[in-house]
């Protein structure tokens, strides 16, 4: 299978969540186009591809640990060129009001305020060079309120509407915003969920299967490269057929 190809030579990707699962397929995928990539994530991922990334230890619920991260990270390599906010937590799949509220509540911290906290660091170092590409990783459930997922699809939904508006906000000063929103994909995240529930939004895809970290990281790598020059405050559906707005 033919697939697109990037020069990413002599640029900086951070990327966060990327010890595992969409995180690290993203970040190697940087890593092979030759981009200095690294990883904010809570726990170290093991570094076996050929541009080994370097890693920050950060919880995106925690706006310390980002702002030291980004500190680092401008002291070693310069400057930040691509930032893809991937860190995520699914949560249990229960009706809402079976939700412990300290677990609802995280779901929302990690996967909504944990974006908007490491956008809120990252985005001035942007507007300073002039130039960036920010992508954010929602979740089809944020667009179809996925039964028995309330806090994740709320999150989500949030990260949408944050995507729409940052794209605006900085559609002058040359650093584009988009998000991408996938149905079910292959990750360890599924394990957090029932199989029925797994198997619910399978049998909702017209191709019939999950997607792939790689078809994510696909998208991410698209939407920062050069050839993506027209997009942003956009939502780029990865649902196998499944979205139909």
């Amino acid at each position: 299978m033919s697939r697109a190809h990037y020069d990413f030579a002599g640029r900086v990707a951070v990327i966060t969540g990327a010890a595992g699962g969409i995180g690290r397929a993203i970040s190697d995928a940087f890593a092979l186009a030759g981009a200095q990539c690294v990883n904010w994530d809570r726990v170290p991922g093991a570094l076996d591809v050929a541009h080994a990334p370097h890693h920050v230890e950060v919880d995106v619920t925690r706006p310390g640990t980002v702002e030291a991260a980004l500190a680092a990270t401008l002291e070693r390599y310069g400057r930040v060129d691509y930032l893809v906010n991937n860190a995520g937590f699914a949560g249990s799949t229960v009706p809402l009001d079976e939700y412990d509220p300290a677990e609802w509540q995280r779901i929302v911290d990690v996967n909504l305020v944990g974006t908007y906290h490491v956008c809120r660091f990252v985005v001035p170092a942007m507007r300073r060079a002039g130039a960036g590409r920010i992508v954010n990783i929602a979740s089809l459930a944020g667009k179809e309120g996925t039964p028995n997922a309330s806090a994740y699809s709320a999150a989500k939904a949030g990260v949408i509407a944050l995507t729409k508006s940052l794209g605006k906000e900085l559609a002058q000063a040359g650093v584009l915003v988009n998000g991408i929103a996938p149905a079910a994909v292959a990750t360890p995240l599924l394990a957090q969920m029932s199989p029925a529930h797994v198997q619910t939004m399978i049998d909702k895809s017209p191709l019939q299967r999950l997607g792939t970290v790689d078809e994510v990281a696909g998208l991410a790598l698209w939407l920062c490269s050069d050839s993506c020059t027209f997009s942003t405050g956009a939502i780029f559906d990865l649902s196998g057929g499944r979205a139909t707005y």
